[in-house]
């Protein structure tokens, strides 16, 4: 039997909690959610509501959005599962015409959502949407650790990093920076 593999959302730092007006919880089943923006006039769409259509994948619990996905094992019960729930969110707030053709349609997404995990279990899967000629397209791209060699080897990413992640086992202040009180300072201002 092949293993059955589904697109879970993943969320690394906070940032997808500022990205979109609404996002998607950490750990649900994720389809790409292109369905979400057909009857919308893409041309006028700005802030938040831009980011969610260029690279939101959509949770099918809570219809929130995430930029990343990481390619996860998936058993048929919750494949199913993720079927009803998004049948449910497609019928009672999308307006399908019934129960049937919102299950139908799911089932379609959850598929398409499938397809893309062709990848190992544990690929993070990234999405880029766009409008051309009133089409929607999505591109894909697979983000992969880099193997083999001494971090920042590499001739591009050589020079100093913007930021880089340090673990520790210490209960630690931690350290914050109140940018909305510098900018608000006298010394800020040049005064």
């Amino acid at each position: 039997m092949t293993s059955l593999k589904l697109p879970r959302t993943l969320r690394l730092d906070p940032s997808d909690t500022f990205v979109f007006a609404h996002p998607a919880e950490p750990g649900e089943w994720a389809v790409t959610g292109s369905f979400l923006f057909w009857d919308q006039d893409l041309t006028v769409l700005e802030g938040k509501a831009r980011s969610a259509f260029r690279s939101g994948f959509v949770g099918v619990n809570s219809l929130g959005f995430s930029t990343l996905v990481v390619v996860s094992e998936a058993t048929e019960a919750e494949r199913d599962a993720a079927v009803e729930a998004l049948a449910h969110h497609i019928h009672e707030r999308l307006g399908a015409p019934n129960r049937e053709t919102a299950r139908a349609s799911a089932r379609e997404e959850i598929d398409f959502a499938a397809s893309l995990c062709f990848v190992p279990i544990g690929s993070v899967v990234a999405m880029h949407r766009t409008q051309k000629a009133g089409e929607i397209s999505e591109a894909f791209r697979t983000l992969h650790q880099r193997t083999g060699g001494t971090p920042g080897a590499d001739r591009l990413h050589a020079q100093a990093r913007a930021f880089r992640f340090v673990e520790t086992d210490d209960e630690e202040h931690e350290e914050r920076a109140d940018l909305i009180g510098l900018a608000r300072s006298p010394t800020a201002s040049g005064a």
